[in-house]
């Protein structure tokens, strides 16, 4: 596997990178690679409101983008908010939203762009947005395209798709991967009640949850 060189992170909702790549985030920033993270949107409607409820519909937006920067500063990464929103991402005009990315990449210049595997993504906008990531990776001339690692987390992708060819262990880095889970607070502690079993320590039973993290290498010349 080639080093990289610059890394961006395109998904479409604050938490996204925390619950899905932050471990391999984590591990690319100890090795001092600059990491960008576009979000798409800020999560407002996101269904958890915090357990117990602290947030309203209203109030919602802005607790989350706090929680996303505050996220994005215990991974020590570049964040941009791109404004779009939630849960009306299969809507937009993906050659456009295509365009928009486009043009930030075009600035950063990543060696390697992380994204949802479209159709493997279970939630409508992790489908969308990772097609349009993809779309703005292809917009490249193919001497200068970025690598793409597109995360599939539907129940069947293993069956479709068959094994990630990029797997990471993230438990040396989980401390870092937990401390931004939990900096999404108003998703985290509902998120986390899924696997709490009750006789763990919260961490342990989030790490044999998330201590791993796979990717597909993304094959322009075949899809």
């Amino acid at each position: 596997m080639k080093e990289q060189e610059r890394v961006v992170v395109i998904y479409p909702h604050p938490d996204d990178e925390a619950f899905g790549a932050s471990g391999t985030i984590s591990i690319f920033r100890e090795k001092g690679i600059p990491v960008t993270y576009l979000c798409g949107t800020l999560g407002e409607m996101g269904r958890n409101m915090g357990k117990p409820t602290f947030a309203t519909r209203e109030t919602l937006p802005q607790i989350r983008k706090k929680e996303l920067i505050d996220a994005c500063k215990i991974l020590d990464i570049e964040l941009r908010m791109l404004g779009y929103r939630d849960k009306t991402l299969e809507f937009e005009d993906r050659e456009e939203v295509a365009k928009d990315l486009h043009q930030h990449l075009q600035e950063i210049k990543p060696t390697l762009v992380i994204t949802h595997y479209p159709g493997y993504a279970v939630h409508p906008d992790h489908d969308a947005f990772g097609a349009a990531a993809i779309r703005a990776v292809e917009m490249f001339a193919e001497e200068d395209r970025p690598d793409v690692w597109a995360q599939a987390i539907s129940n069947d992708h293993l069956e479709k798709l068959g094994t990630p060819d990029i797997q990471h262990d993230v438990t040396e880095v989980f401390d870092k991967k937990f401390a931004s889970i939990l900096a999404h607070e108003s998703q985290a502690f509902g998120m986390l009640a899924k696997v709490d079993n009750g006789e763990e320590d919260p961490k342990e039973t989030a790490m044999k949850w998330l201590g791993r993290e796979s990717f597909y290498t993304w094959d322009f010349s075949t899809k």
